[in-house]
């Protein structure tokens, strides 16, 4: 009887085997060829939304709305609106949080992950698309998702499997999209958009790239949009900026102490382009001086951080956040000026002569 049990159960591991994996590669599946798709190289997770009855501007308030409450749950001042245009329906972001893998009582998987959200703003359409996205992985570790997440990378060679030690990268990329698609289309549906909808109110399929129709719960009532100010300029020759918080003056007259690195963050933004800008903080410091008697801005890139953007920019914008602000206590435009060489591992310092200036009053 003994021998007879244990052949049973060699006989039913046999058995259930396959069944098991068929179960892993179906639910795979929506990971699979399609679920990350690339335009120029770079990696793009887009989602169209044709809301039938909603004007533009409703369309843009509810959009520029639910990100700037969705970016404000990350907690950091990293994550925020950076520029809104209410007359073109344009609405970009930045966002830093983590990505959890695993988590137990006894351990914990996690990447944190920085990206760019862009959204466009037409009548009865929006298009949402989340790019730029890189991982900081046991704090040594930086991919980009060009690197992880790509067919190229993460499947097999028939395209039928996820690559086991990519699998994990793969698959909660994708659920950070369709989570971030989902949260964005149930804003668009809720009849009080600042209200939370109930995960019934609506469930679209945000895995696939086909636009999602939304629907309204009832009629949408939407007061008259009141003037909304740019978070920071939308482009080096146009930074908007509000008349009491921001003063146009001389780049010579830019005080030397304008940035405390101990009291905040130097941001630069290349590109004049909300759906092409390049941003990145300059994480050892920087400061105000001259060269050749010209006023300058010193911008400092820790050595691990990617400066190709930078060193082929001929113009670039420097801001600065002082902690726990979203706005900018300064804005500068700047046009770079050669960079001193250094050695391999070292910080490296980008020189940009201020042509325009704008500080807090």
């Amino acid at each position: 009887m003994k021998h007879l049990i244990t052949f049973l159960l060699f006989t039913f591991c046999l058995l259930s085997c396959p069944i098991n994996i068929m179960a892993q590669s179906d639910d795979d599946s929506r990971y699979l060829e399609g679920a990350v798709l690339e335009e120029d190289g770079r990696i793009v997770f887009k989602k169209e939304f044709n809301i039938p009855g909603m004007t533009q501007d409703q369309v843009y308030q509810r959009m520029l709305t639910w990100l700037e409450q969705r970016l404000k749950e990350n907690d950091n001042a990293t994550s925020r609106v950076v520029y809104n245009n209410e007359e073109e329906g344009l609405i970009a972001g930045l966002g830093e949080e983590w990505i959890v893998f695993k988590s137990s009582a006894l351990s914990l998987d996690r990447t944190w992950v920085n990206y760019q959200v862009s959204i466009t703003c037409k009548p009865e359409h929006c298009i949402i698309e989340l790019s730029k996205i890189r991982f900081a992985y046991r704090e040594k570790e930086k991919y980009t998702a060009e690197e992880l997440i790509t067919d190229k990378y993460a499947l097999n060679k028939s395209k039928t499997k996820l690559i086991s030690g990519l699998a994990k990268w793969r698959r909660k990329t994708v659920d950070f999209a369709d989570d971030m698609f989902d949260s964005a289309a149930k804003a668009l549906s809720a009849a009080n958009p600042s209200a939370q909808v109930k995960e019934e109110t609506i469930k679209p399929a945000v895995s696939t790239n086909s636009p999602v129709i939304i629907h309204q719960e009832q009629p949408v009532v939407v007061a008259v949009p009141q003037p909304v100010v740019s978070a920071t300029a939308p482009a080096p020759s146009a930074p908007v900026v509000s008349a009491g918080e921001l003063k146009e003056v001389s780049p010579a007259d830019v005080p030397k102490d304008a940035i405390k690195m101990s009291e905040g963050k130097l941001v630069i933004v290349i590109g004049s382009d909300a759906f092409n800008m390049t941003m990145m903080t300059a994480n050892v410091g920087g400061s105000i001086g001259k060269v050749d008697g010209k006023p300058v801005v010193f911008s400092i890139l820790s050595p691990d951080q990617p400066y190709e953007a930078l060193e082929k920019a001929t113009s670039y914008t420097v801001k600065f956040f002082p902690t726990g602000q979203t706005d900018p206590s300064m804005v500068l435009e700047c046009s770079s000026l050669p960079s001193p060489a250094v050695y391999e591992g070292q910080p490296r310092t980008f020189v940009g002569e201020i042509v325009k200036a704008w500080i807090k009053e």
